[in-house]
Parts: structure tokens; C-alpha cells; sequence
């Protein structure tokens, strides 16, 4: 569990409400933490079972959805297999681990995926595979068709992350890639019975976009998959190998596809869940609870200024006031004259919304924004996302640090650590996208 002091920074210690805004930061955690899903409501299900269990978890929270369901059947010791972002300090006897490489896949994310096809190619038609997936499992297990290396696919995964192509545009290339996504797990696992139970860390919680659907039919085409690298203008820039297997590889499993009848997926937590939780929490505080919706995407800073333009909308009505965002914005890394990729700052796309929110507050009274990655980690670093108020700017400066410079070089964690407003809870052990939280008091 995560409690709320977690969700200290600088500014909330001395804040007036800023124990209240971490109860509310903690209830949306809490809401969505595997121990709290339904996961023992499946007993009847794994009764009926006449063969062997197999779970595999596969992506950032697969340690603790992998252990609960562990838990849930303990009567009858299952074995699998667990591809987690970092090896879990305690787990069962009878699972192999084998972590893989985010947000770009390594050798063990290769590993991990020879090891899935393995594992699901051995079952029977009396078996049940259960899996737990959740958001990263897309670069934690691969398989990719032959004649694809590794590099390939780093690079094509880097390339797609700079461009700032959107979450469901880069798994739409990567199920087409790859022998394990867009179905192919379940294919592979055919006749055996599986079970997916999924934590939703993509907008919409579409079956196919999380971690690439590998249980799930993918309603894309290869065409489609082109059609991406078109819109960014990547098609010469990829590998050739890329190119030959989108136009040669068999295409991926489609919905009605009479091997999906003996696969469920289930949605046991998303990101509405989450925010739903935020709101009741504010409720209970004391403030007015307004939902923005679960479907925010697009740049970040862009997206920072539709949030601020609202909240001095709202607040010139209504105070005390908690509005709730969710969704998945993306970064657009920029050059600029004689500046590379590589010269560029280090953050994520909730510390890039919040660094473009401290000049679009500056000088409000009594309003205060949180960003939040609600796995723990925005982007490669050990902070979650930020906390800005109407003071940041004018703290900033004082410390001789320039907001708009900062996010030139898309620098917001080192902006947000020398302020002491990074948000560091640590890994969460759950993932359903991120969530803006805007006060007014």
C-alpha cells in the first residue's frame, strides 16, 4: 500500500490542503492496486478447470495481479511464468522470472517471449491459462517474426517515441511484428482454455492496444500498421527487414476468429476506476468533485493549457474545487539549431504538463495542479509526474531557473527537483495511464 504521506513534495508539506490532496492522490492508487480487483470472484472458475492452471503475468504490475491470483489459488499450486519491469524481492516457488527491457525491449524481453511460446505451445486442451497483463508488457515480451533482429525493433520503438506517435499507433506496428501480440499468444496456446484478466493503461481500454493484445483479436491491418509509419514520415528511415514482414508476414488473428471462443479478457481496472475513486475522496474532503473524462490525449503542454484554461473557468465559480483528468497525453521531442535528440533534457509527458502549467498559473491565488503517472515512473526517471501552484513561477525565478527554457529542452525533472515539487512515491505495483488533479481553494 501506498499511503498518502508518499505523496509529499516541497509544496504539500507546507500546503494548507496538501494533506488532503495526497488522501485523494493515494484513494485513486489504492482503488486500482491488484489486492483490491476482483480477482477472487474466478474460485468457481478454476474449480471447473480438469487440467493444469499455468498463470502468466506479463507487465508493470505483474508481480502483485500474478500473486494475488497466486493467492486466490493456492489449493492447487499453480506454476507459470512472470515477465515483470524489475524482479519482485519474494514470490512463489514454481515460477520462472525472467524481467524484461521498458520502454524499449532487451535481450531478456526476447528471452520472455521464446519462454511464453514454450510455456503456452505445452498446454492441452484440459489446461487454462491464466494471464495478468498490464501496461509495458508490449516491450517486456517479444517474439518478433524472422528476419527481425532487436535493434529493428529498439529502433523502430525509440523512433516511434520521439515522433510523438500516440500509444495505440506504435502497438498497432508492434502486433504486426511480432509472433506473441495482436493474438498470437492465444493462438499459440490453442485448444487450451485462457483467461486474461487486464489492468487498462490505454485510453478507452481497447483489448488490443494493452501490451499488444497478445490474447486478444486484432481488428488492424498490416496496411494499417504502414499507414503509421507514413504518418511519420518513417517509412525510409526504419530497417528494410520492418518493411519486408508488414508486407509478408500472415496477418494477425481477426475479431471472429473461432479460436477466441475459448479466450476471455476481462478489464479488472482502468484509469476511470481510478479517477472515479479521486473523486469520491475529494468529496469526502470537502471539495466540489468535476470529472474531465478519461480520454485526454495529445501533446502535453498543449494539453496543460486546455487544463489551466478550465480551472480558472471553474474556479471563478466554484471553491474549494477538485477537477480530475485521465488519459495518456504524448512529447514531441524538438530540435532546435545545432541541438540533437540526444542533447535534450530528461522527464516525462505528466512533468511536461506540469512544467508548461507553472507559467499558465502564475501568480493565481489558492490553485494548485498535480500530474500523476499512476505506476510511480513518467517516463525514464524516478519521479511520477509534479505539483504546480499560482508560487511556482515566482520560486523558480528566485532560484534563477527559467520555465520556458526548461521545457525547450523538455528538462521538467531536474526544473521539478531543484523546486522540490517532483512527485516520488516509487513503483506502484499497478498501471492504468495518468491522472491531472486541479484545485482551487
Amino acid at each position: 500500500m501506498l499511503p498518502p504521506s508518499s505523496f509529499l513534495t516541497s509544496t504539500l508539506i507546507s500546503h494548507p490542503h496538501g494533506r488532503a490532496v495526497t488522501r485523494i492522490l493515494s484513494a485513486a492508487i489504492q482503488a486500482v492496486l491488484p489486492a483490491q480487483l476482483p480477482f477472487p470472484s474466478l474460485k468457481s472458475v478454476f474449480k471447473k478447470c480438469t487440467g493444469e492452471i499455468f498463470l502468466l503475468g506479463l507487465g508493470k504490475a505483474a508481480p502483485e495481479m500474478t500473486l494475488s491470483v497466486a493467492q486466490t489459488l493456492a489449493e492447487q499450486v499453480p506454476r507459470g511464468l512472470l515477465i515483470p519491469k524489475q524482479t519482485p524481492d519474494h514470490f512463489p516457488a514454481g515460477f520462472e522470472i525472467i524481467p524484461g527491457g521498458h520502454p524499449v525491449p532487451n535481450a531478456n524481453s526476447l528471452k520472455a517471449g521464446r519462454k511464453a511460446l514454450e510455456l503456452v505451445q505445452a498446454l492441452g486442451p484440459n489446461d487454462l491459462l491464466v494471464c495478468l497483463i498490464s501496461g509495458g508488457g508490449s516491450a517486456l515480451m517479444t517474439a518478433p517474426h524472422p528476419g527481425l533482429s532487436l535493434d529493428d525493433l529498439r529502433l523502430l520503438t525509440s523512433s516511434l517515441l520521439a515522433c510523438g506517435a500516440r500509444i495505440d499507433e506504435i502497438n498497432t506496428l508492434r502486433r504486426h511484428l511480432d509472433r506473441v501480440k495482436g493474438g498470437g499468444l492465444a493462438q499459440a496456446a490453442a485448444p487450451a482454455q485462457v483467461i486474461s484478466l487486464i489492468l487498462s493503461d490505454v485510453v478507452g481500454n481497447p483489448l488490443e492496444a494493452i501490451a499488444s493484445g497478445p490474447t486478444a483479436p486484432d481488428p488492424t491491418t498490416q496496411a494499417e500498421a504502414l499507414g503509421v509509419l507514413e504518418k511519420y514520415r518513417l517509412r525510409e528511415k526504419v530497417p528494410v527487414a520492418i518493411l519486408r514482414v508488414l508486407e509478408n508476414a500472415p496477418e494477425t488473428p481477426k475479431p471472429g476468429d473461432g479460436l477466441f471462443e475459448r479466450v476471455e479478457n476481462r478489464i479488472v481496472g482502468s484509469n476511470f476506476l481510478a479517477a472515479q475513486a479521486a473523486l469520491r475522496q475529494a468529496q469526502s474532503e470537502g471539495f466540489q468533485p468535476v470529472f474531465l473524462g478519461d480520454t485526454w490525449q495529445g501533446e502535453a503542454r498543449e494539453v496543460a493549457k486546455l487544463f489551466c484554461d478550465r480551472l480558472k473557468q471553474e474556479c471563478a465559480a466554484i471553491r474549494p474545487l477538485c477537477l480530475v483528468a485521465g488519459g495518456e497525453t504524448t512529447v514531441t521531442l524538438q530540435r532546435s539549431a545545432g541541438q540533437s535528440l540526444q542533447s535534450t533534457g530528461l522527464g516525462g509527458r505528466n512533468q511536461e504538463l506540469a512544467l508548461a502549467a507553472v507559467e499558465e498559473l502564475a501568480g493565481l491565488e489558492n490553485v494548485l495542479l498535480v500530474s500523476l503517472a499512476t505506476d510511480g515512473e513518467d517516463g525514464p526517471t524516478d519521479a511520477a509526474g509534479a505539483v504546480v501552484t499560482g508560487e511556482t513561477w515566482q520560486r523558480a525565478a528566485q532560484a534563477g531557473l527559467q520555465p520556458s527554457a526548461y521545457l525547450g529542452s523538455h528538462d521538467s525533472y531536474h526544473f521539478f527537483k531543484q523546486l522540490g515539487d517532483g512527485l516520488q512515491p516509487g513503483p506502484t505495483g499497478t498501471n492504468v495511464n495518468d491522472l491531472t488533479f486541479l484545485f482551487a481553494f
